[in-house]
C-alpha cells in the first residue's frame, strides 16, 4: 500500500514538473515575440523632435551611434553598411532612426557626421539614455527592428564580422530581417549578440 501511495506521489510530481516547465516555455516564447517597442520622442541635432509614433504601419530600424567608436566609424566609412541599408529599403516603407545615448556628446558633432556622410536619416539627441535604457541597447552599433505592428522583432548586432574580421560566411543579421520583413514572413533570427563599443550612459 506505501509503495503505491508513494509511486501515485511521484508520478504527480513529475506531471507539475512537466507543465510547469511546458508553461515557462510557453511564456517565454511570448515574451520574445511579442515585445512592444518602448515609444519616444527625441530631437535631431537642428532641434526637430521626432517621436516613434510618427512611424506607425512602417518598419522602423533603431541604431545605436557613437560617432566616436571605431565599431561606428568602420560602417560609415568602409562597406558603408548604415546608409547603404537605409538606401536600399527607403521604398520598402523601412525608416532609419540613428540614436546617439552617448552622455558627452555633442549635437553639432552629430550634425557634421551627417553633412559628412551625406545621411538621409537623423541621428537621435538621447544624453539621458533613458530611450537606451528602455531598449536596453548596449553597445555602439547595438540594432533593433520594430515591424509595423509595434513590436521587436529583431535585437542584436548589425552583423557577424566587427570591423570586417570575418571574410567568409559574412552574415547581415539586419538586411537579413528587412529582407523577410519585407517579403511578409518572419524574421528567422530574432536575437544576437551585439558587438562594439559600450554605450557611454550618464549616471
Amino acid at each position: 500500500m506505501r509503495s503505491t501511495i508513494f509511486t501515485i506521489l511521484v508520478v504527480l510530481a513529475v506531471s507539475v514538473l512537466v507543465v510547469g516547465a511546458c508553461q515557462g516555455k510557453e511564456k517565454s516564447g511570448k515574451s520574445e515575440k511579442d515585445v512592444e517597442a518602448p515609444q519616444f520622442t527625441l530631437k535631431n541635432y537642428d532641434g526637430e523632435e521626432v517621436s516613434l509614433s510618427d512611424y506607425a504601419g512602417k518598419i522602423v530600424v533603431l541604431e545605436w551611434f557613437n560617432y566616436e567608436c571605431p565599431f561606428v566609424v568602420y560602417h560609415y566609412e568602409k562597406p558603408k553598411t548604415m546608409a547603404g541599408l537605409a538606401a536600399k529599403y527607403k521604398d520598402k516603407d523601412v525608416v532609419w532612426l540613428t540614436v546617439n545615448s552617448t552622455k558627452h556628446l555633442k549635437t553639432e558633432k552629430n550634425k557634421d557626421f551627417v553633412e559628412k556622410h551625406k545621411l538621409t536619416y537623423p541621428i537621435l539627441d538621447d544624453r539621458s539614455g533613458k530611450v537606451g535604457r528602455a531598449y536596453s541597447a548596449r553597445t555602439t552599433p547595438h540594432m533593433f527592428i520594430i515591424d509595423a505592428k509595434g513590436k521587436i522583432v529583431y535585437d542584436g548586432g548589425i552583423d557577424n564580422s566587427p570591423m570586417g574580421s570575418k571574410k567568409e560566411k559574412t552574415t547581415n543579421y539586419v538586411d537579413k530581417a528587412l529582407a523577410e520583413l519585407t517579403a511578409g514572413k518572419a524574421v528567422s533570427t530574432p536575437k544576437t549578440k551585439p558587438y562594439g563599443c559600450s554605450v557611454k550612459y550618464a549616471r
